[in-house]
């Protein structure tokens, strides 16, 4: 059984960094994008960071050059690195992964159960 497992959140202050982790374990053929989103309270789900298998990045406009998205394809584990966090940036992150099961003919998206960043001002 395929699972994403996020681990890296915490407390941090105003202008800090975070580094966030999410690795991919179970019997996996194939991984292609890897993403983060994060989910505020009282409001809806957003894409924070996204990355291709080939390495092609995105981002949302409020984390460009503050957030940097990574991945270890032979680890199967994806990484958000937050710097000069700010308190806007508070919320549940969740990692994603489009991801395809050994014995599977289809890639399918994933979730990680989310870790909570909060940042004080």
């Amino acid at each position: 059984q395929v699972q994403l497992v996020e681990s890296g959140g915490g407390l941090v202050q105003a202008g800090g960094s975070l580094r966030l982790a999410c690795a991919a374990s179970g019997s996996i053929a194939s991984i292609n994008a890897m993403n983060w989103y994060r989910q505020a309270p009282g409001k809806q789900r957003e894409l924070v960071a996204g990355i291709t298998r080939d390495g092609n990045t995105h981002y949302i406009h409020s984390v460009k050059g503050r957030f940097t998205i990574s991945r270890d394809d032979a680890k199967n584990t994806v990484y958000l690195q937050m710097n000069s966090l700010e308190p806007e940036d508070t919320a549940v992150y969740y990692c994603n992964a489009d991801l395809m099961a050994s014995g599977s003919y289809y890639y399918w998206d994933y979730w990680g159960q989310g870790t909570q960043v909060t940042v004080s001002s």
